[in-house]
């Protein structure tokens, strides 16, 4: 079984000095949690598999067809992964609609069509583009892969519920309108990755 690299999101006082100032409520969300790392997979074609296995699932039930995934092919590679069929990556226990659409990626990959080096040399709104082209990939799947792979550092996704969640939680909404989170968004610009990080940890806290 292959140990798929990881890390935490890197952030550090600047991006938590800004945040406080722009936005003491946020501040003080800040303050009472502390600091809140974020894993992150910095690969990004295995990273791209496993936003693609978390689509509309919950975290404990991707993470363990992600567990499945790695004992049974090891490395998760394009390389690797081509040999085996559609079949045999939905066996691992997603929908076949999932395991399809990681098998036309693969191919996409190896056969030259898509290549996903060029990403990392491409603005936000350019790798949004790219990875939407590839089957499945829809906008939140391609900010994801942003915040939690790349680590670009102003990703807010309306597309995420749980980002949602969080927004209504700390400011006190009962709902949530798009120009309202587009106000918020432009308030923690330039590090709204951070207040993503922070909106996660708000949204799964406990009677908050």
């Amino acid at each position: 079984m292959s140990t798929v690299k990881t890390k935490y999101f890197e952030y550090g006082s600047t991006e938590l000095n800004y945040l406080t100032y722009m936005d003491p409520v946020l501040g003080a969300a800040i303050r009472r949690f502390g600091r809140v790392e974020r894993q992150v997979i910095p690969d990004i074609f295995t990273a791209l598999v496993y936003t693609i296995i978390g689509q509309l699932v919950s975290v404990r039930s991707a993470n363990t067809v992600w567990s499945r995934m790695q004992l049974t092919f090891g490395d998760i590679t394009p390389e690797n992964l081509y040999t085996y069929t559609a079949d045999s990556i939905q066996a691992c226990g997603m929908t076949m609609k999932k395991a399809i659409c990681i098998h036309d990626i693969i191919e996409k990959i190896v056969q030259g069509q898509f290549n996903l080096s060029i990403l990392n040399t491409l603005s936000d709104s350019e790798v949004i583009k790219q990875l939407i082209s590839l089957p499945g990939i829809g906008r939140w799947t391609a900010e994801m892969i942003l915040l939690n792979c790349m680590e670009r550092p102003n990703v807010v996704s309306w597309g995420d519920l749980a980002i949602r969640r969080g927004t209504k939680k700390l400011y006190g909404l009962q709902e949530l309108t798009k120009q309202q989170f587009d106000e918020y968004r432009k308030c923690y610009s330039p590090y709204g990755s951070v207040a993503s990080i922070y909106l996660w940890a708000i949204s799964f806290e406990k009677d908050y």
